[in-house]
């Protein structure tokens, strides 16, 4: 799972186009390649070895900003764990 770290002020909110997972980012950009199904590129090839070709499936959703960011992080969290986690 991937939380932003404490003091975050600015976050991105995530969704993959590919297996549906949302998240939150400290990258903010249009797109990212997905923590769960994406596979980051090894470009450490050989000479008869293929360019690895980078996947951004996820879209950026929203900006998240200030006391927003903790918030979606605990929602976050609480739908992934399904715990009793008293967020607000």
């Amino acid at each position: 799972m991937y939380y932003v770290p404490d003091g975050t002020v600015l976050c991105g909110y995530y969704e993959c186009k590919d297996c549906g997972s949302r998240f939150l980012n400290v990258q903010v950009g249009p797109s990212l390649v997905c923590p769960y199904c994406g596979e980051t590129p090894d470009m450490e090839i050989g000479p008869d070895d293929e360019m690895p070709k980078v996947v951004e499936a996820a879209k950026l959703i929203q900006v998240v900003r200030d006391e927003e960011v903790e918030r979606y992080d605990k929602l976050l969290s609480l739908a992934v764990t399904g715990g009793d986690y008293e967020w607000f």
